[in-house]
């Protein structure tokens, strides 16, 4: 019995050696300190933020959610913030110029409805120790004139005007709204409110990770840890999340999720691996050594985008999903079981009207996006209008969007 104890005490300190390295950039105040207290057996109260500024949860994300799930798994108390509060200031991180338009709460909480349900793919929203879900807006919406004197009052001007992006837009001359001047100060209280032990962000939200550590310091008279984790970029630093103009979302369908993994740059392929699944890291490695023999990236590509959609969906979609990669595309068949989908022409008046009623698209926005983009093709032949329905619209079509989405769309008079 003794001997079994010890083992497993000895197996959790490796899975929190691994915690602590893999797919994680820094920590504060340092690894050592945060592995003292998590060999100590405390548990922590721990989170991460999404402004829901758009409506999906993409595979950049997941780089965080893995973390959660490795963090609840030990045991941990995980939080899953829905920054509806947040979300209308206005994240200035990576963002080179202002926004243009600034979201309402109503608006973000629409676009967050289906979070949980994208997030749910990697975390526990259930059974055991599920992880709890909070609106920033609950307590950030309450903050009294006050409350904000006060909270600006930890912070000096020099401080918040020394971060990155503020000094990249002065030195372009390019106006930094107030609003999000004040962001981090926001998301700093998160910390206090919540009662946080520990943060998880990107690398880009360093920043207002470290404000809040500022803050739970000097109300709650305690420490506050930070994670960062790598960004999911290319060589050339561009986040990958979306390709194609495309967002590659944890809800994207099969067929569709296998394709946009298959267009990634062939250098994020060892990232993607480390990052954001869950196969050991001596099996990743063994994939290096092979890329960098020469191995054809295009095999350890194909490993890459089964084992996501295996992970976000279940295994038999993903080997249908690899069936139809391998008959569309590698050996440039059209695949045999595209949806066919039958639409009424009255109800439709044009070639975005057409997309969204198909549910081909997520949004008006990307079916006008794609559509501009020369993405969209009805019977091999591109349309890029958006003006009206094309004249030559036969009873039955079938549209391509992109290299990856397919429909059969019966139209009925």
């Amino acid at each position: 019995m003794i001997g079994q104890l010890k083992y497993a005490i000895f197996k959790n300190m490796d899975v929190i050696d691994e915690l602590l390295e893999r797919g994680v950039d820094k920590i504060y105040p340092s690894k050592e300190a945060l592995e003292k207290v998590l060999k100590s057996g405390k548990k922590l109260r721990l989170y991460q933020g999404f402004d829901p500024t758009g409506i999906q949860l993409h595979i950049g994300h997941m780089v965080g959610l893995q973390k959660l799930r490795q963090f609840q798994d030990l045991g941990h108390h995980v939080i899953f913030l829905i920054g509806d509060g947040t979300g209308q200031a206005g994240d200035p991180s990576g963002k080179k110029r202002g926004r243009g338009k600034y979201l309402s709460r109503k608006e973000l909480r629409e676009n967050a409805k289906d979070y949980v349900m994208q997030a749910s793919k990697i975390v526990r929203f259930e059974g055991k120790n599920p992880a709890e879900i909070l609106y920033n807006g609950d307590w950030l919406e309450k903050l009294s004139y006050s409350d904000i004197l006060d909270l600006a009052g930890h912070f000096t001007l020099q401080q918040l005007e020394e971060r990155d992006i503020f000094e990249e837009r002065k030195k372009a001359n390019i106006e930094i709204n107030f609003r999000e001047f004040i962001y981090p100060l926001l998301q700093g209280y998160d910390s206090v409110a919540m009662n946080i032990d520990l943060e998880i962000g990107g690398t880009d939200q360093t920043f207002n990770m470290l404000c809040g550590r500022k803050l739970v310091k000097d109300y709650l008279h305690k420490e506050k840890f930070v994670m960062t984790t790598p960004l999911l970029t290319d060589a050339t630093g561009k986040k990958i999340g979306k390709t194609e103009g495309n967002v590659i979302a944890l809800n994207s369908k099969p067929n569709d999720l296998f394709g946009m993994i298959m267009s990634l740059p062939d250098e994020v392929i060892i990232k993607c691996f480390e990052y954001i699944t869950n196969l050991p890291l001596e099996e990743i490695a063994n994939y290096q050594k092979a890329l960098e023999k020469g191995e054809n990236p295009m095999i350890f590509k194909k490993k890459l985008a089964f084992t996501l959609v295996k992970m976000l969906n279940d295994e038999k979609q993903a080997r249908d999903a690899e069936f139809f990669f391998e008959a569309a595309f590698q050996k440039k068949q059209l695949p045999q079981n595209i949806p066919t989908i039958k639409i009424v022409k009255s109800e439709i008046s044009n070639l975005i009207d057409l997309l969204v009623k198909t549910n081909l698209v997520v949004s008006r926005s990307e079916a006008k996006r794609l559509i501009f983009a020369n993405a969209v093709e009805i019977n091999g032949k591109i349309y890029n209008t958006i003006d009206k329905l094309p004249n030559d619209l036969e009873k039955e079509i079938t549209i391509r969007i992109g290299k990856h989405r397919f429909a059969k769309i019966k139209i009925l008079l």
